[in-house]
């Protein structure tokens, strides 16, 4: 569904991704992991097309990413950012609905696909018309998946979307994202710094050091077969992963 090829993204002489050659399987989900900076963030904001590659190829179901294309193939693809990244002036149903009615969606359809988006997602109806402000954290990235969700993409981009929550809502989110990506079964790309909840939501895992690939697989691959010791020892600093 996704596919880099020696796709480069460099800030002066500053490399954040180096040539990279990648592909995502599409309905599965693929976690991007590894320590702060080194590069998944850039890498998911390329696929969505916010930054494009400084050389190499990017493509979108066969279709090249580029100026005249980027447009198109972003309304394909919904993105969840940390804390909900939600506008604070506009209730959580206008934030779900915004890019809907900005493309001309018919009403109806729309109030049919929020109702059928907070089942979903667990949401309480009741809970629309409240301000960002207003909702829990989990909430907030209810409504945020929600607003991703809305124009029903062929990809799901999250970028650390749990990162700011307490244990057990994050927990709880874990399992219901679990569920909306095996019921919808869309192409997911999920950023996380951390192993567990990568080994959990994801049926493959792609592990970057310094804007490099380090490791591609399943957690066992990981655990079993590490490619090398920065494999080892990111797996060893996840306590959740290690007998304490």
């Amino acid at each position: 569904m996704i596919a880099l090829k020696s796709a480069e993204r460099r800030y002066g002489a500053s490399i954040a991704v180096y040539p990279t050659t990648l592909e995502f399987e599409r309905g599965k989900t693929t976690a991007l992991i590894g320590p702060s900076g080194c590069g998944k963030s850039t890498l998911l904001r390329m696929i969505i097309g916010l930054i494009a590659p400084s050389s190499g190829t990017l493509e979108v179901d066969g279709t090249p990413v580029n100026t005249f294309t980027s447009q198109q193939l972003r309304r394909r693809m919904g993105y969840v950012i940390q804390d909900g990244g939600l506008f604070p002036h506009l209730t959580a149903l206008r934030n779900i609905t915004l890019m809907a009615q900005h493309v001309g969606t018919d009403p109806a359809k729309v109030s049919s696909r929020v109702a059928e988006l907070c089942t979903l997602t667990h949401f309480p109806q009741e809970a629309l018309g409240r301000f960002p402000v207003e909702l829990s954290g989990g909430q907030r990235q209810r409504v945020s998946l929600m607003r991703g969700l809305m124009l029903d993409p062929d990809i799901l981009l999250l970028d650390e979307p749990l990162g700011a929550l307490d244990p057990l809502v994050r927990s709880a989110l874990q399992k219901d994202l679990r569920s909306v990506f095996e019921a919808l079964g869309k192409t997911v790309v999920l950023v996380t710094h951390d192993m567990a909840e990568a080994g959990y939501l994801g049926h493959r895992l792609v592990l970057m050091r310094e804007g490099r690939v380090v490791q591609s697989g399943s957690l066992e691959d990981f655990q079993k077969r590490p490619s090398d010791a920065f494999v080892t020892e990111f797996l060893t600093a996840q306590r959740s992963l290690v007998m304490l």
